[in-house]
């Protein structure tokens, strides 16, 4: 028993990193908190993070594989992409953020892309249940996947994307007990709209509508079946305003809204089932081909708890749990980029909120962004997260 206590401990100590990096609660974190391998949803492109991590309408280079994969349909050429982020800044100093993209278009058929993402969690001590100490062990997470992105009409494309998952946070033997990486697999569709172009007078118009239900696999474990958790299907719906003003001058307005797809269920164990003091919560997720449907209702979470008689509860609707982020991107010369934008999270389905901040340059076929984040929460573990991005379009 303590040795499945402890394992519990230990991985759930590894999780809250990951977790926290995406979804840190002030009293709760609701739904949220369900989903393992939450580094799926870390937004990986200083350029889309630069502006309040809106991209799902934007997607026009090679880190549209993240933000929609439809968006290949209209790249040309080949790019490859890198973006670097020491992760957690305020935490820790041992934890980094890293990927590879790059796509290719083939003529006729469509744009095709791959990516490499890595989450170092650093180095940690393994002790036993009595805290002797047994060495140090290293935990990670590593995406692999690829995408493909094809017109279906002049204005419509389409795109869908695969991605193998490990998860090693604790591969160590504690008692009877053994852990391993987890693996599991997950799968993308999803759309993007082109409206013609239209003018204001002698100002140019783009308005894009885009869709991306991400990460849609089975569950993953680290141990037995019965302790097995979702990975973060992910819906994202966005819209991209893009103002050429004239050969020099032009921006784009971004919107995204976006939800985890995750239900987790609550029950009661009791040993007496008139006495509440022996009764224990237990807890179960839908399937993701369920929960694509059942997260759209509801929940109720518990806020605080004195007893099992003394409990506070929130409701929270919907539109509560739901994620926004808002962002402009001005270029100059199509050389020079300045971007911002805003991001909010519900205090009890996550709690972020903060303004990012960012900037690009593009010469020939090499292109630099970089990206901050200034976290309006105080000690919140994602102040001063800064990302760059290095980009080579042989397009160019």
């Amino acid at each position: 028993m303590k040795s499945h206590i402890f394992r519990s401990i230990q991985i759930f100590t590894l999780l809250i990193l990951v977790v926290s990096s995406h979804h840190l609660a002030q009293k709760a974190n609701a739904q949220t908190g369900a989903a393992a391998v939450v580094f799926l949803m870390i937004e990986p492109d200083s350029r889309a993070a630069g502006m309040g991590n809106a991209g799902v309408a934007v997607a026009d280079n090679a880190n549209a594989l993240f933000w929609n994969p439809a968006g290949l349909a209209d790249q040309v050429g080949t790019e490859v992409a890198l973006t670097h982020s020491n992760w957690l800044p305020e935490l820790t100093s041992d934890l980094s953020f890293e990927y590879l993209v790059a796509k290719h278009h083939i003529k006729n058929w469509g744009t095709v892309g791959a990516h490499v993402t890595f989450l170092n969690l650093g180095e940690h001590e393994h002790r036993d249940e009595i805290n002797t100490a047994l060495g140090t062990f290293r935990s990670y997470d590593l995406s692999v996947g690829v995408s493909y992105g094809f017109k279906l009409t002049k204005n419509l494309s389409l795109g869908t994307g695969v991605r193998w998952i490990r998860s090693n946070l604790a591969s160590v033997s504690v008692g009877a007990q053994e852990t391993r990486p987890g693996v599991s697999v997950g799968v993308d569709i999803a759309a993007l709209y082109k409206f013609r172009e239209f003018y204001l007078g002698t100002i140019a118009g783009q308005y894009n509508l885009g869709f991306n239900l991400a990460n849609m696999g089975p569950k993953i474990q680290y141990s037995d079946s019965e302790q097995a958790d979702p990975i973060p299907t992910l819906i994202r719906f966005g819209q991209a305003l893009t103002l050429e003003f004239d050969a020099y001058n032009k921006i784009t307005l971004a919107t995204d809204a976006s939800k985890m797809l995750v239900r987790q269920r609550v029950s009661e164990e009791c040993i007496d089932e008139n006495d509440s003091e022996t009764c224990t919560p237990t807890f179960s997720s839908d399937p993701f081909y369920r929960a694509i449907f059942s997260a759209w209702t509801p929940i109720e979470i518990l806020t605080s708890a004195v007893n099992s008689e003394e409990r506070e509860y929130q409701n929270l609707s919907v539109f509560d749990q739901l994620l926004w982020s808002l962002g402009f991107e001005y270029w100059y010369n199509n050389l020079f980029a300045a971007r911002g934008g805003y991001f909010y999270e519900n205090p009890y389905n996550g709690n972020r909120e903060f303004m990012t901040f960012g900037a690009g340059i593009r010469y020939n076929i090499v292109g630099v962004d970089f990206s901050y984040v200034y976290a309006l929460k105080e000690n919140h573990p994602l102040s001063n997260t800064m990302r760059f991005s290095l980009l080579l379009n042989f397009a160019r």
